[in-house]
């Protein structure tokens, strides 16, 4: 499984990412399973749906089963116009499709504040339900930051990175989504293999 995201996925700002980092949290829950599942996490810090489009080629050398995609935010906060993120987190949904065609994408749905306007924001977070709308392997978390969002006490100080405690919300909204997918394909997958 790759994570391919921003500082929300980096863990900015906590002190031990590789554990605190919902990435990290979601390797917890697996293992607690007994799943075979491996996450890699390509969270980096001011990371663009750009910035990801670049990089997602690469990334895909190594064998990727699912994707979770956590990027736009920043190109949120910077005003890039909504038909620009749209193309490119659509570009790499394709690339990951086209390079893997049985893998399954969880698409991180981002808000942003409203002081670029309500037209804008609105746009914005139509993002993500268009989406994926057009894709029948493309399940989508409507907010990652539901219930963490603006709540101080899970938010640091900047007011957009999660705390420790933010990162178990950041996890368990993305788990939601995350477990039904794993659990078809742990069905698939056994199904698969030969009777002993």
């Amino acid at each position: 499984m790759l994570v391919l995201g921003n500082s929300i996925a980096a863990g900015l700002g906590l002190a031990d990412p590789g554990r605190q980092s919902f990435p990290a949290r979601l390797q917890q829950k697996v293992d607690s399973l007994g799943w075979n599942v491996r996450v890699r996490n390509a969270g980096e810090s001011g990371m663009t749906s750009a910035g990801g489009l670049q990089r997602i080629d690469w990334l895909l050398q190594q064998p990727v089963d699912v994707l979770v995609l956590e990027l736009g935010g920043n190109d949120g906060l910077r005003g890039v116009d909504p038909t620009a993120t749209t193309k490119n987190l659509t570009a790499i949904i394709d690339s990951t499709f086209s390079r893997y065609p049985d893998a399954r994408v969880i698409l991180a749905g981002m808000q942003i504040p409203p002081n670029l306007g309500p037209q804008y924001t609105q746009r914005f977070r139509d993002i993500y339900p268009s989406i994926a709308s057009q894709y029948d392997r493309v399940s989508l978390i409507p907010f990652v930051l539901e219930g963490v969002g603006g709540v101080d006490s899970l938010m640091q100080d900047d007011g957009i990175h999660p705390t420790i405690e933010g990162q178990r919300y950041v996890a368990s909204n993305v788990w939601n989504v995350l477990r039904p997918v794993l659990e078809n394909m742990q069905t698939r997958d056994s199904e698969l293999q030969p009777a002993s």
